[in-house]
């Protein structure tokens, strides 16, 4: 156990990688240090949030973050973002468009689930969409760590994004593609029929040992994504193609 990360309230999965569980909505953010660079995965649910990961992540890091990495464009996992700037932000193509042209319904879906219509509203008018848009697969040099950012959707949504961490032991950062705490969250924007082939691709980049890392919950192993993977198959309609 690494005490100072776990009193910060930080998990520490390896050596390069960590990942904390924020308070309300249980989402997921995932921390990955290099040398010379730090990479933040979804950085919260507002500003003010953002900025207590930011400084939490620095604090543990003796560094600024520099890059971030969107799973998806979900406001619990996106309008932290606004307190990062300065920072390259990547996500899967189309999430730019996404969230540029639907700030209104980011907006209204954050305010629908619990956040302060003040805090909705200041977050998504500083949010900074994604300016490197992964469409395949992309690799990050951080300074003796390269991390794979993968565009494994869509599924959860149309621009699924997952981060592989290589190491002493694999971690991937899955995003709402692998929840824990409950059952897979199957909103109007998911595309359920294409969802299993996503969770495929999740194993197909980590394999039988590594670390699922979910954006809701505890991390799981390679038997609890297929289990989820059976539940998404097994809905009417759904196609194992």
């Amino acid at each position: 156990m690494d005490v100072r990360w776990e009193e910060s309230g930080w998990e520490r999965l390896t050596g390069r990688a960590g990942r904390r569980r924020l308070p309300v909505w249980d989402c997921t953010v995932g921390l990955v240090v290099g040398k010379d660079s730090v990479l933040l995965i979804d950085p919260g649910s507002c500003v003010r949030e953002g900025a207590q990961v930011r400084a939490e992540a620095e604090r543990l890091t003796g560094r600024r973050v520099t890059h971030i990495a969107f799973t998806h464009g979900h406001f619990d996992h996106v309008l932290g973002g606004a307190a990062f700037a300065g920072v390259e932000v990547f996500g899967a193509v189309g999430l730019a468009s996404l969230l540029s042209t639907g700030r209104e319904e980011l907006r209204r879906d954050a305010v629908r689930h619990g956040l302060a219509p003040a805090e909705a509203a200041q977050a998504v008018d500083l949010l900074v969409p994604p300016r490197h848009e992964v469409s395949g697969e992309w690799t990050l040099e951080l300074g003796g760590v390269q991390v794979l950012l993968a565009n494994v959707g869509p599924g959860h949504t149309g621009h699924d994004l997952a981060v592989f961490v290589p190491g002493e032991r694999e971690v991937v950062f899955c995003g709402d593609l692998v929840e824990e705490s409950g059952e897979p969250s199957v909103g109007p924007d998911a595309m359920v029929g294409r969802w299993p082939a996503a969770l495929d691709r999740l194993l197909s980049l980590g394999g039988d040992d590594a670390l699922y890392v979910p954006g809701h919950g505890a991390v799981v192993g390679a038997e609890f994504v297929r289990a989820q993977r059976a539940t998404l198959a097994a809905v009417p309609g759904v196609s194992e193609a």
